[in-house]
């Protein structure tokens, strides 16, 4: 049983034949995409409050430490980004701050807010109006949480990372595999196109990786809604004291996200974490997000490669690359849909009104969208 699959009604049921054959899997049995993408974003830190405190991650504040960044400050990243030529404004910030957080909540409800998620939107306004898409990761949120800011987003995501019970999630105030896979389930039933992920070497067996690729196949497989899944490898950095995994194990694990999910769903490998030229012929098709602009402030310490090191991996394996969005094109040229409390109803297409007219738009902002749709 899943950890917290009860407390959230999270009715999986994995196949053991199915876990079986994904352990015997190899990167003999995948082979390289026909081609790579990757997105060029701006990387925009809305807050380091975070009501976890994982062992692994060097992103969160503790209370009086965390930082929010103001309305005049995302603005700016985002015209930097947009100036640069990026097309998403990557939104992140730590869960739900909790009632530890007090200076976090007191300057929000100061600008007129009464939780992170309004802000959220206030944020996405303002890299719409800048030119860029937002797709926003704020960790596991409610129905509620989500479709409130859904209409704004291009896509949505978070990170799966294990459906395991580990202890670098423990302490008080621990992940719950349940609900991260109750947000993964949410953004499906709102029809948020999404991105997911496990993450490699933070004290889960291989049975755990091959049931967390299985868990997240299987609500793809009610939804439709994955885009993409990462296989991401746990960075050394100065609150992780374990290992960080070797490239066989990483090889491994992507040849088995390949096999386990299906070709529509892309895998993608973090090329400032992992040594992607290692692993291109396991499968992956995607080195997503990087940005010309702003740091990688989940892992500060890795550096975003060059556009020019990207084409220089994609020449050497003999594929082209081509850039996208943070969604994906198979989301994109669908009918309206119906737009329900702020989030979408799934009878129709998986874009807002609001997002499909910037697409349109006969501005350069729309011209530099279909300029990459169709590149």
């Amino acid at each position: 049983m899943i950890p917290g699959a009860a407390e959230y009604d999270i009715d999986i049921a994995i196949d053991p034949a199915d876990v079986e054959r994904l352990l015997d899997v190899t990167p003999d049995d995948v082979g390289p995409a026909p081609a790579l993408t990757f997105c060029r974003n701006v990387f925009v830190p809305l807050t380091t409050a975070c009501r976890y405190t994982c062992t692994y991650c060097t992103y969160y504040d503790v209370p009086g430490q965390a930082s929010l960044l103001t309305p005049e400050e995302v603005r700016d990243v985002c015209q930097r980004g947009a100036d640069a030529g990026c097309t998403e404004a990557l939104f992140t910030f730590g869960d739900d701050p909790d009632d530890r957080y007090t200076e976090v909540h007191e300057q929000l409800a100061e600008w007129g807010h009464d939780s992170i998620h309004e802000y959220l939107r206030e944020a996405c306004e303002i890299a719409l109006e800048e030119g860029l898409l937002p797709h926003s990761n704020p960790g596991d949120q409610t129905r509620e949480q989500m479709a409130h800011v859904a209409d704004l987003n291009a896509s949505m995501g978070v990170m799966l990372e294990t459906t395991a019970a580990v202890q670098a999630h423990g302490g008080p105030r621990a992940k719950s595999p349940g609900q991260r896979l109750n947000t993964i389930r949410t953004a499906g039933e709102l029809g948020v196109p999404f991105t997911t992920g496990i993450l490699v070497g933070i004290g889960e067996t291989w049975r755990d990786r091959a049931e967390s690729l299985l868990a997240i196949r299987a609500l793809h497989e009610r939804h439709d809604h994955v885009q993409e899944v990462i296989v991401q490898p746990v960075a050394n950095n100065e609150r992780w004291r374990g290992d960080t995994p070797d490239v066989a194990t990483l090889r491994r694990a992507v040849a088995m996200a390949r096999v386990a999910l299906p070709e529509s769903v892309s895998v993608q490998v973090p090329p400032n974490l992992a040594p992607v030229r290692e692993v291109l012929d396991c499968g992956v098709d995607d080195l997503g997000g990087v940005s010309p602009v702003t740091d990688d402030h989940i892992n500060p310490d890795y550096a975003w490669p060059a556009l020019r090191e990207l084409e220089d991996v994609a020449e050497e394996a003999g594929v082209p690359l081509h850039e996208r969005l943070p969604v994906y094109e198979r989301f994109v040229g669908q009918g309206e849909r119906d737009e329900v409390g702020g989030g979408r109803d799934t009878s129709s297409a998986w874009l807002s009104s609001r997002l499909r007219d910037e697409l349109a738009a006969e501005t350069s902002t729309g011209e530099r969208y279909r300029s990459v749709l169709g590149g």
